[in-house]
């Protein structure tokens, strides 16, 4: 039997910038404010985006971003309390869709209450200037994940929500983290949640190697992000081949987590050069294999611009309004496409494990043969000119296309894109 996790495709939502919450924890005493049920009014316009499920950023108390936290078992009170977390799941489970929480367990924030706590020194790593600290960041505090008490705590965290309605976990920084400690911590949780999803976050590194020994579903493949956008803008198609071939061979062990944008990323439509290139990226997210996610305003087309420095990230995790009806006009377009491709893949189900071909080369032309259970070419042509692929059209059919012309299934507008079954 097929498990949800096979189809999953996520709409990925930091709460803390969609609803509006204030950038530092409130003091004690102030009233908690129950943002995370504005979530409830965006369930169905994910489910008719074409996603199955809400993959979530930090939701647990924390001094400022959400990932400095305070307390893995209670929710921000800048977005609420337990029964909004457990009002959120029901209308999610009213309507088919899975939730997925951000597991900080890297670090936490300096604030935590076993920091500085001598009854629990053992659960940080000493340095020669205090404590060793995630990438140089004062704020996030390392958890010595060589101590079976962290190791329990973590077990006891990931226990409490999976009970309480969460279907899996996106794993943060899970590349800073040995991989033998998840395969500890899993031993213990899946027996208990046999059909939860775990994913890490991986930036680089040996994803497969890491999926093998950590006993994770999946790890975020940054690589082909990062050749979705950049072989785009450098009209270098050769880049997308490379890293696609490197996507097939992760294939053979498990289903990357593939994305477009995230809560860490410069947004696609602010990244690429030339705008008319979106569904081209696009494309290709929606007919290679893997488990997509799309993060919430890439549907809209906003753009945002990640910067290294404090309040960087706030660009790319704006506020949402009440409900989408109050969104610009504007966006809807972009909306509608992701709805189109991710319905394509909706009725192609075998895309999630398929392998990719390329059958056509140049720097600004490609055509990509997905095959599986069926098979699928994705044309992108990236030139100022319509470009007729040396392919046999015969018998193919336009699925989607950025044009209106489908006579010919091979011939591609300029700085245009064709799928065809």
């Amino acid at each position: 039997m097929t498990s949800w996790k096979e189809h999953a495709i996520w709409w990925h939502v930091y709460p803390l910038g969609f609803a509006g919450a204030e950038p530092a924890a409130p003091p004690s005493g102030a009233p908690v404010r129950h943002r995370l049920r504005r979530l409830e009014s965006w369930l169905d316009y994910a489910i008719e985006l074409g996603c199955s499920g809400l993959l979530l950023g930090p939701i647990f108390a924390s001094e400022t971003h959400g990932y400095d936290t305070l307390d893995h078992f209670a929710i921000d009170p800048r977005l609420g309390d337990d029964e909004d977390f457990d009002r959120l799941v029901r209308a999610a489970r009213d309507r088919g869709l899975r939730i997925v929480l951000d597991g900080v367990f890297n670090h936490v924030g300096r604030g935590h209450p076993k920091f500085g706590d001598p009854r629990f020194a053992h659960w940080f790593i000493p340095a020669a200037d205090g404590h060793r600290t995630f990438e140089g960041h004062h704020g996030l505090v390392t958890l010595n994940h060589d101590h079976p008490d962290v190791l329990d705590h973590v077990v006891q965290v990931m226990d409490h929500w999976l009970a309480r309605g969460a279907s899996g976990w996106r794993l943060d920084a899970a590349y800073a983290m040995p991989a033998a400690f998840w395969h500890k911590a899993l031993d213990q949780v899946r027996p208990r949640h046999p059909g939860a999803w775990f994913g890490g976050e991986m930036i680089h590194g040996d994803y497969a190697g890491y999926v093998t020994q950590s006993k994770l579903d999946s790890v975020t493949q940054y690589e082909l992000w990062k050749a979705l956008w950049s072989s785009l803008n450098d009209r270098n198609l050769f880049e997308l081949a490379w890293a696609l071939d490197r996507h097939n061979a992760l294939l053979d062990s498990f289903l990357p987590l593939t994305f477009a944008g995230n809560h860490d990323v410069t947004r696609l439509a602010t990244r690429l050069d030339d705008e008319r290139h979106a569904g081209h990226a696009l494309a290709v997210l929606f007919t290679v294999g893997g488990t997509p996610s799309v993060y919430y305003g890439d549907e809209q087309a906003l753009r945002g611009l990640k910067e290294d420095r404090p309040g960087g990230d706030d660009a790319i995790r704006p506020a949402f309004p009440a409900g989408p009806d109050e969104l610009d006009p504007a966006g809807w377009p972009a909306y509608r496409l992701h709805q189109r491709l991710i319905g394509l893949r909706r009725r192609h189900p075998w895309l999630v494990r398929a392998s990719t071909t390329v059958r056509h080369l140049t720097n600004t032309a490609i055509a990509l043969e997905a095959a599986g259970d069926g098979r699928l070419l994705t044309l992108l042509n990236l030139g100022g000119e319509p470009y007729r692929f040396p392919l046999d059209g015969a018998g193919l059919t336009v699925a989607e296309s950025s044009g209106e012309d489908r006579s010919d299934p091979c011939l591609v507008p300029a700085h245009g894109w064709t799928i065809v079954t």
